[in-house]
């Protein structure tokens, strides 16, 4: 018997999410699947493209083991469809392969628009829609200089985003009056420009780009009409896309007016053996730009070829809506945003000092939420959207739905039917039922998430997601068990507490006292973290060094291949040139990889476990110490020039951030900590992205907190405004010692401030306003912590029985390994080399090897 053979053409997003559809619904037990992906990796996450920077190809890849499971499908990659043969039904391969299909989907998604401009061909031009893009962009940009994006949409803003952390003076281009013109209005997008402009950069709407101009091969500016050339070392193209129909127009199937595969509601081409799903289809002449829609047409298909003609799945159209944080700024559109429903009527709340603007579309009666517009805060989002979709009927009052909450906000609850997760379409009930059905196994969100699949794609549904379920146990009188772990019958806070109260000083006495068995790899280094913060006991005392985890074990962060980083503490950013130099010196002597961080500090990587203390012997005698980059602390606090350099700076930036690090140095926490000090609005050290951040203002500082970078980004919110010095350092005791106590075990101050009763006002409450009456206890608490902080490498140095860990064999400490071989990255090493005689094993505080030494 034959096997029936399916071709996917394309293994992006939309082509991953069929294969995962024809598995679940059965289609590969009498079906041979082969995927055709043209780029040299498997399918990955392309709405968070821009977080490769930061997390890499493999945080992002939908495929991380590279092939599925399920034998019936063979997945090809790095290989482009060259023909497609209707008549035979085949597909030709560009190695020659060919291929038989009984049913062909296309899945070759969109390419990015380039304008036909002069000077599109010159070294330093770029588009942004694949990894090779990204790789491409961020090797151009290490010359540093000036980046220029073309196109102020969704993906040009994530472009800029990208331009800025790398380096560049960053410029935005938009023709359209606006940015993201299809998103938001002229109110919104003015909205958006400011909050991007305090961020330093450069924005420009109306502004037609008619060329490209270069010299020597080079881009050097870039042309605009009515107005001087821009002066730019890069350019990136990111205004638009364009449907990837070329192998469906030679293969003579009916295309769209705009371009595009056109298809029926069932997806089916004008060729009822060819389908096409995601970016290059045009379901009734439509082309849909967002992954939600093709995930649809994905299942459709699925449906289709599973069931046939019988199949219900039929594609009559998506949802649009978006939700992204754009450079820390949320920004939202869902519905009728722009009210073209005839009688529709607009209900506005802006707050230009907190740059907030929010817009309802609602019908002429008042009665239903057609569509808005959320710029600055888009917390409402999850609860509107759901709204429109499922026509649920207005509050009396609509405006409620937007105000902040304290001054008249509402809530919103949803009925069993109304979508949450639009990418995945996941209804209420479907998110109850994962936690209350006959079959349940979840209690949790994120197992809801896993379940469910609500708020796996965009992420946006996930606060949405979270509430129903804490909303369903709480009708239900049912309690979530948040033990920490089997051992511990006990919260991490309530484990502070008890800790607080019998005054106990080793994890011995606490599991003694309240909990069960010896502990494990959850509870030991959480209580060893409480410990630390309370007592600021060095963790490989005796009594420790067993709790920790491997990091904290070695006081270095382990890398992929074994090795160790190193990484002093250079606070606020500030070093000297002699301290530069012994950094230097250091990594050349032990053939060390070096890099600087984005919290601008100096990453000595590839050290030996056994040639750590060698190496700090010789840091601590230059005066640094360590920057606890391998603990769950406070890691650096980043900062711009300050007043004294920069023109724009009204306060000193860079001596508030070294104040600040140096005071809340090797401070114990559930989760690492950073933090920023911006000497002006321009925000150059990024304030508003950390866990709490500081910008100067005429008249003092602004204090924002619960910010944090990472695959989960979330925006800082403004806590106190116009603070002293005094002030400020006081709130930030407060704030820091208030998370120390409250938050959970490996929870950031963005998700522990969601957590609390009333968020940010709680906050509020406790820090500014002191409504528990603990803002004495909190800043004792933190000044005890200054008071008997010590640089745990130092001490480590001066203590031989410390000393003794850092051997690679305890029967042979002074032999290195010489399997350890040299491999290098643009020109330096990535690992210790093995290959020359070294002097390894501990050194004594106080001796040193001489700069050129071998090693």
């Amino acid at each position: 018997m034959t096997t029936r053979r399916i071709v996917v053409i394309g293994h992006g997003m939309v082509g991953h999410r069929f294969v995962q559809a024809a598995v679940d619904r059965g289609l590969t037990r009498d079906a041979e699947v082969v995927v055709i992906g043209e780029e040299p990796r498997v399918a990955y996450d392309r709405v968070a493209l821009t977080s490769w920077f930061e997390v890499g190809s493999e945080e992002l890849s939908l495929l991380p083991t590279g092939a599925y499971d399920d034998p019936g499908i063979r997945l090809v990659t790095g290989t482009e469809a060259t023909c497609v043969d209707t008549g035979t039904r085949t597909v030709t391969l560009a190695d020659g392969e060919e291929l038989a299909y009984d049913d062909l989907v296309l899945a070759t998604g969109a390419a990015p628009f380039v304008p036909p401009v002069d000077g599109t061909d010159l070294e330093g031009v770029f588009v942004y829609r694949t990894i090779e893009d990204l790789e491409a962009l961020k090797a151009a940009a290490e010359r540093g200089g000036t980046g220029t994006v073309v196109g102020g949409g969704l993906l040009g803003l994530e472009a800029a985003k990208a331009l800025s952390d790398l380096g560049l003076e960053t410029h935005v281009v938009e023709m359209a009056p606006r940015l993201m013109a299809v998103q938001v209005d002229d109110a919104g997008g003015a909205t958006l420009r400011r909050h991007i402009e305090e961020l330093g950069l450069h924005v420009h709407v109306g502004a037609r780009t008619t060329e490209v101009i270069g010299e020597d091969g080079r881009v050097t500016a870039l042309g605009l009409a009515d107005a001087d050339p821009l002066p730019t070392d890069v350019v990136v193209f990111s205004a638009g896309i364009r449907p990837r129909d070329a192998l469906a127009r030679e293969a003579g199937l009916d295309l769209a007016e705009r371009g595009g595969v056109l298809v029926d509601n069932r997806c089916r081409s004008s060729d009822p053996h060819v389908w096409a799903i995601g970016e290059c289809a045009a379901p009734a002449g439509t082309m849909y730009g967002l992954v939600a829609p093709g995930y649809a047409m994905a299942e459709v298909v699925v449906d289709a070829l599973v069931a046939g003609d019988d199949a219900a799945g039929r594609f009559d159209g998506a949802d649009m809506s978006t939700k992204l944080k754009l450079m820390g700024v949320d920004v939202a559109s869902f519905g009728d945003a722009f009210a073209t429903t005839e009688g529709a009527l607009e209900l506005v709340y802006a707050d230009a000092v907190a740059g907030v603007y929010k817009k309802l579309v609602v019908s002429a009666d008042g009665t239903t939420l057609l569509g808005g517009i959320l710029v600055g805060d888009a917390t409402a989002y999850g609860a509107l959207r759901p709204m429109v979709a499922s026509a649920l009927p207005l509050p009396e009052n609509p405006e409620e739905l937007i105000l902040p909450a304290g001054r008249g906000g509402a809530e919103i609850g949803l009925p069993d039917e109304a979508v949450v997760c639009s990418c995945n379409t996941v209804t209420t009930a479907e998110i109850v039922e994962a936690v209350s059905g006959d079959d349940a196994s979840c209690d949790t969100p994120a197992c809801v998430t896993a379940c469910t699949k609500a708020g796996s794609t965009c992420g946006s549904c996930k606060p949405v997601v979270k509430k129903i379920v804490e909303d369903h146990f709480a009708s239900v009188g049912r309690e979530v068990d948040r033990s920490l772990c089997e051992h511990f019958a006990l919260t991490r806070q309530e484990l502070w507490d008890v800790v607080a109260v019998h005054g106990h000083t080793s994890f011995e006495a606490v599991l003694e006292a309240h909990g069960t068995g010896r502990g494990c790899d959850i509870c030991k280094p959480a209580v060893a973290s409480i410990l630390a913060t309370r007592l600021n006991h060095h963790v490989l005392e005796p009594g420790n060094r067993t709790l920790q985890d491997t990091n904290d074990a070695y006081l270095a962060n382990i890398q992929r291949n074994g090795t160790y980083s190193v990484m002093p503490r250079i606070a606020g950013g500030e070093i000297t040139p002699e301290k530069l130099i012994v950094l230097g010196e250091v990594a050349k002597d032990y053939s060390l990889y070096t890099k600087i961080t984005g919290g601008q500090r100096i990453d000595l990587l590839g050290a030996r476990m056994e040639d750590l203390p060698a190496i700090w012997t010789r840091l601590v005698e230059a005066g640094f110490e360590s920057g606890h980059a391998y603990g769950k602390s406070l890691r650096t606090v980043k900062s711009c020039v300050g007043t004294n350099w920069c023109r724009y700076g009204v306060q000193d930036s860079t001596a508030m951030a070294i104040a600040l690090e140096m005071r809340y140095r090797g401070l114990r926490s559930p989760h690492k900590i950073k933090a920023g000090v911006s000497g002006c609005a321009r925000e150059c050290a990024e304030a508003r992205s950390k866990d709490f951040g500081v910008i100067a203002t005429e008249r003092g500082w602004n204090l924002y907190v619960g910010g944090n970078g990472g695959a989960t980004p979330a925006h800082a919110q403004l806590l106190a405004g116009d603070l002293d010095d005094e002030t400020l350092v006081r709130y930030i005791d407060r704030y820091l010692m208030y998370y120390v106590r409250t938050a959970d075990r490996l929870q950031r101050t963005s998700t522990w401030m969601d957590s609390l009763d009333g968020g940010l006002e709680r906050v509020k409450e406790v820090v500014v306003e002191d409504a528990l009456g603990l803002g004495e206890e909190l800043e004792a608490a933190m000044a005890h912590h200054v008071d008997t902080y010590f640089d745990e490498w130092s001490a480590t140095l001066e203590d031989p029985e410390k000393l003794k860990r850092f051997v690679s064999f305890i029967n042979a400490p002074d032999v290195p390994d010489a399997n350890i071989a040299f491999d290098t990255e643009r020109g330096q090493s990535r690992a210790a080399t093995g290959d020359e005689p070294v002097a390894s094993g501990p050194v004594p505080l106080g001796a040193s090897i001489p700069v050129g030494a071998p090693r």
